[in-house]
């Protein structure tokens, strides 16, 4: 016996000895952070306690710091890794000697960037990271910088698992953003310069601020740094380019122009696939297509050019021949920013490929500037703003009106997405007509319909997005760990326990069966086949372990569910 162990020690330590010159080899050149968790010698992946070890320790192990080399790579763009400061910053201590030990360039912005201007200035020096001030947890994979709403979810899974000061110096980071790159950013790239994501900050403030409260200290002083932050990311949704015409609701809106540069791989292979699509389904000529022509010379597209193949334009080959050469028009680049701008890249919920999605009101983001109006309000009344509390709330009241009248459509007892160009409500059933619920705004029956739905969307493990399989990851038959921590917690308080802890148990046992099985959590889940195995067609196809957003759902989930239903999930 104590040969048997001698023997695992000396090969343990070999292999230590082994790992050590790569593992510093690749902190000094700035190599790519690990991409898997595939444990510590002896780690155990077969119950609930072990995978909340995991999550524990992954919460370090997705944390970045930029004195980290491991905080600078980027999959998704080629090129020599750069960091950018705002302009008129000094350069901070922490970061004396990390352009030779990363092999990184440390380069100014021209000029503060705006997320409200036109067109993003392009005279920068490659793609890079922008600078912020306090560490922050990345999702995982190929996301390697700070997301917007990613974020929501990650600080209260670090508010769960007692990381508060990390949760709020992630906070603290957007208001940084707001500062000095114009607003609330996709993510810590200069590429996203000129997108926002969906509106989470003043519900991050909020959890941050009764964190503290519940650690017996009611920070005032913070919370009154925190509110014109707020606003001013509220402000960013209110005005024009972000009105969805004249409903008085709000809309996703990129400023850039033409193809994103951040697809893994070559983006002219995916640009090419959403071309192939709509001269299968709509000819040479469809309004989404551009065709080279004297009016369309090559200079004039903004995107990649395709020769027109007759052989893969299906019924519509008539309005196809060998010579023709097409590009993506205008309008459908800017829909596919939108579409990233929303989180939900890619959905066919605004049209295929998400083309269409700035021509319309979004349940998902107008039920967010809801939740903002009441948090901004409660923020208000707690720094004994009474003026402010009341304008808040009527901003609030009108804007759950507008809803009712475009979003909700009653025969059908779900809320829809509104295309205020052709002034129709969308049919497209998805998994955002439970943030209505999760933001308060729906009315007693609203609820009641919503829930009596639900059926829609349950599957063995929990929620799909849609009932649409598009081949997209957003569709059917993918469920989210997001949506479904805002599904449970609408349905608890508009008191649908029941159903909350059934969608509850499903999810949380379908995440620690492939668990046990694959020894990591997934940024997605096939809740149909109960699997964290994938088969996406369209768009981004990888899935990314760690995760950020699942780990902290998988937390609050089970801290907000009976004693009983834990009990039952760690029995699994």
């Amino acid at each position: 016996m104590l040969r048997t162990a001698g023997q695992i020690f000396v090969l343990f330590f070999l292999l230590l000895v082994a790992c050590l010159p790569a593992m510093n080899s690749s902190n000094r050149a700035g190599g790519p952070p690990p991409s898997a968790r595939t444990g510590l010698p002896g780690q155990s992946f077969r119950s609930l306690d072990d995978l909340l070890a995991y999550i524990s320790s992954d919460w370090d192990r997705l944390t970045r710091t930029l004195n980290d080399c491991h905080s600078f790579p980027d999959s998704k763009t080629e090129g020599k890794q750069v960091l950018y400061l705002p302009a008129g910053v000094e350069l901070p201590s922490g970061l004396s000697g990390v352009q030779e030990r990363c092999s990184i360039r440390i380069v100014r912005l021209p000029k503060q960037l705006p997320i409200s201007s036109e067109r993003v200035p392009s005279p920068l020096d490659g793609h890079g990271l922008l600078y912020l001030e306090n560490p922050y947890v990345v999702p995982g994979g190929q996301f390697n910088e700070m997301y917007g709403w990613d974020s929501y979810f990650i600080i209260r899974g670090l508010i769960r698992s007692q990381r508060l000061n990390l949760a709020k110096g992630m906070v603290e980071n957007f208001f940084y953003e707001i500062e000095h790159y114009g607003g609330v950013l996709n993510a810590n790239r200069s590429y996203y310069l000129g997108r926002s994501q969906p509106p989470f900050l003043s519900s991050m403030i909020l959890a941050v601020f009764h964190a503290d409260q519940a650690a017996g200290q009611t920070n005032l002083e913070w919370l009154a740094r925190a509110y014109p932050f707020a606003v001013r990311d509220y402000e960013q949704w209110t005005q024009a380019p972000h009105l969805a015409g004249d409903t008085g609701l709000s809309r996703y809106y990129d400023e850039g122009e033409g193809p994103v540069p951040e697809i893994m791989g070559d983006p002219s292979d995916y640009y090419h696939g959403v071309v192939r699509y709509f001269l299968q389904h709509e000819g040479v000529d469809s309004p989404h297509l551009v065709r080279v022509d004297a009016q369309h010379p090559p200079a004039s597209i903004l995107g990649p050019i395709f020769q027109c193949d007759p052989a893969t334009a299906g019924q519509k080959m008539e309005n196809c021949a060998d010579h023709d050469r097409v590009g993506l028009a205008p309008d459908a680049y800017k829909g596919d920013r939108s579409m990233r701008e929303s989180g939900f890249d890619v959905t066919f919920r605004f049209g295929p490929f998400g083309i269409r999605t700035h021509h319309f009101a979004p349940v998902c983001l107008n039920s967010l500037l809801y939740k903002t109006e009441t948090d901004l309000q409660e923020m208000s009344r707690l720094l004994g703003r009474p003026e402010d509390a009341r304008r808040w709330q009527e901003k609030a009241l009108s804007r759950r009106e507008k809803i009712t009248k475009y979003l909700w459509d009653e025969q059908r007892g779900l809320f829809f997405d509104y295309d205020f160009e052709t002034h129709k409500r969308s049919s497209y059933e998805y998994a955002t007509t439970f943030y209505p619920l999760w933001s308060g705004l729906a009315s007693n029956e609203q609820a009641q319909a919503v829930a009596k739905n639900i059926a829609l969307f349950e599957h063995i493990g929990g929620l799909a997005m849609s009932r649409h399989e598009s081949k997209a990851q957003w569709d059917y038959p993918y469920g989210w760990a997001p949506v479904h921590l805002l599904a449970v917690e609408g349905l608890r308080r508009y008191g649908y326990a029941a159903n909350a802890d059934r969608i509850t148990y499903k999810y949380l046992s379908m995440v620690l069966r492939n668990f046990r099985r694959d020894h990591t959590i997934r940024e997605k889940y096939d809740v149909v086949a109960d699997s964290d195995v994938t088969h996406i067609g369209v768009g981004y196809t990888q899935n990314v372990n760690g995760f950020g957003w699942t780990n902290a759902v998988f937390l609050e989930l089970l801290h907000e569910s009976p004693e009983e239903l834990a009990a039952k999930v760690k029995k699994e």
